[in-house]
């Protein structure tokens, strides 16, 4: 256990600082996922909340012909697609944008949304930077 400790400590060097680490260990790939300052309708993130940081990583599964009840997240977050299908939508405007497996979305904060699903259900790792005692979601 601690080598595979110590050489996901080496990667995470590596990707923060730029130092070649990962170059020098044979078979790693580093791919980017998604990198952005702002959230799927084009909005900046303006601030992580104050307060002791809390990292949060769920796994949702949403089954075929669901609808999800409009919530807003008060932290930044984004959502991996580990299979199947789903629509996002925002409230205010009706915009919308279709995921497929191994998408991944910077999700909206303080903004009413939804996911929908069709025919296929969809299986969802998402990622949260917030704070202790901060809510993931409110509706």
């Amino acid at each position: 256990m601690k080598r595979i400790v110590g050489g996901l400590a080496a990667l995470a060097l590596a990707l923060a600082g730029g130092t070649g680490m990962a170059a020098e260990s044979p078979g790693v790939q580093v791919e980017k996922l998604m990198e952005s300052g702002a959230s799927w309708d084009g909005r900046p993130y303006v601030a992580y909340p104050s307060g002791a940081p809390m990292l949060t990583v769920l796994r949702i599964t949403i089954p075929a012909h669901s609808a999800l009840p409009w919530h807003t997240h008060p932290i930044p977050n984004a959502a991996y697609v580990l299979s199947g299908e789903l629509t996002v939508e925002k409230k205010e405007t009706g915009e919308t944008r279709l995921l497929k497996q191994g998408d991944v979305l910077p999700e909206m904060v303080g903004e009413y949304h939804r996911g929908v699903t069709g025919d296929q259900g969809v299986v969802l790792i998402v990622f949260y930077a917030g704070s202790r005692g901060l809510p993931l979601s409110q509706q």
